[in-house]
This record gives structure tokens, sequence and C-alpha cells, in this order.
């Protein structure tokens, strides 16, 4: 069991909204904040398998501009502020076989997912926070947004490096205004998400999957730790972030990547 660390209901009063909340490391984070006595509003397309009770959840694809729009109406009239966004919601949606397999809808919906996303629900937000004391925003990126790995994710990476310019130049913008902004960065995490990914290009390539795990790993540089992350583990240190004991914290991008980046 990891070792967790009790906040203490620091996070009572607040109220944080989780995109992609209902699985993997987006769910490990609500049910993090949620511990830490936040009330936690988690938009996804859907339920997930394991919802928690305890979560306010909103139906909608936030890739999609009307979609959110409709959404954060939605969420300021029913809970009128929003302390703490996490902008989760991410994915690798396109083939491997590198540039030359890449369509325009191709890098079109990498960008969406990985980027626009977070860029429209924080200007849609942003109004609201800035009147507002104490707020954060943090944005979960990847290192694959840091250092070019393998072709598999290759607009996946564009789109995390696009995302990691951004939000420290939001966070130089907004300082002053009392809201923090960070980036988190996590290497492979060990999700659903990632389960499916291993085994689809496992299936293509005619391996097993533990054999394309370590095609993974090796074409990553490998992991000095020698595991993936858990999705608590991100959850962990997301929590710290939001929380008082970070309040000088702003413009960071935090990697979380048993070593993986050589930097």
């Amino acid at each position: 069991m990891q070792n967790e660390q009790n906040y203490n209901n620091e996070l009572e009063g607040k109220i944080a909204l989780v995109t992609g909340g209902t699985k993997g490391i987006g769910k490990a984070i609500a049910d993090k904040l949620t511990q830490a006595g936040a009330k936690v509003i988690v938009v996804a397309r859907n339920h997930g398998q394991q919802p928690n009770p305890a979560h306010h959840f909103f139906a909608g694809d936030i890739s999609n501009a009307q979609d959110t729009e409709a959404l954060v109406k939605e969420i300021v009239d029913k809970f009128g502020k929003v302390d703490i966004l996490i902008n989760n919601v991410g994915g690798l949606n396109s083939p491997g076989g590198g540039y030359s397999v890449l369509t325009d809808e191709h890098w079109e919906k990498d960008l969406q997912v990985n980027l626009l996303s977070a860029v429209r629900l924080d200007r849609l937000l942003l109004p609201l926070m800035t009147a507002q004391k104490d707020v954060v925003i943090i944005h979960i990126s990847s290192t694959s947004g840091l250092v070019p790995q393998w072709e598999a994710n290759l607009v996946y990476g564009v789109a995390k490096s696009a995302l990691n310019t951004y939000s420290k130049s939001l966070s130089n913008e907004v300082a002053s205004k009392g809201i923090r902004v960070l980036t988190v960065s996590p290497g492979p995490v060990k999700t659903e998400g990632m389960e499916a990914f291993l085994n689809g290009y496992a299936n293509n390539a005619g391996i097993s999957v533990e054999q394309m795990t370590q095609t993974m790993m090796d074409k990553i540089g490998g992991i000095p730790m020698g595991r993936m992350a858990e999705p608590t583990e991100v959850a962990e240190l997301v929590c710290f972030l939001v929380s008082p004991k970070a309040a000088y914290l702003t413009g960071a991008n935090y990697l979380i990547d048993g070593g993986n980046i050589p930097v």
C-alpha cells in the first residue's frame, strides 16, 4: 500500500472540478480531494464502472465547445464557484506509425482533447475565479510533452508540450490576481487507459502485453524505479499542490515519472 498524506479536511468548503474524473488518474484525484474535505464535481462522458457517490457527476464532452459552455453554465448555476480546477481529461487518440500516417483529423482531435479542452475551460471559468481568493488550476500534462519519446504518441506529445507552455504563460498572467496555475507531468501510469493502449498495440504487433510493455519502456529510455506510477501517487501530488501547504507554488511543472526524464 502506498503512503497517503492526511490533509485533515484542509480543503473543506472548497469546490473542486475534475475533468475526466470517473476513471484512472482523474478518479484517483477526485477521490483524494473528497478525502481532504472538498466538494468534488466530476465531468466525463459517462459514470465509469465504479462511481463515487460522494462526487457530483456532470455528463459531457469537453473537447466540444458547445458542451463545455453548457456544462460550465450548469455547474456555476448550481455551485456558484470553483476553487480548484483539475484539467485532467486527455488521451492518446491517434494511430502509431509516425508522422506519415497522421491526417489533419488526427491532429485536430488530439489537440482538441489534450490542449484546447483545458484552454477553453480555463477561459470560461477564469472570470469567476478571478473574483475569488486562493484558487488553483492544475493542468495534467505528460513527460511526452517534455521529451520526444516514440512515434506512437507523436501528436499527444506535441499537444502536451503546447499545454506546458500555455500553463506557464497563464500562471504569469494571473498570479497577481491570486490564482495559482501548476502543471503535473506523469510518466507511464498504471490505468485502464494504459492497459487498453498496451493491449491494442500488442495485438497489432502480434506480441504479448508483457513484450509490448517492455518495448514501451525501452522506447522511453527506461524507468529507474522499475515500474509505472499508480494513479493514487499522482493524486497525492495533486492534493498537496492544491492545499494551503503549497500556497507559494505557481508556474512550475512537476514530474512524477520514477526518474525517467534525465534532468
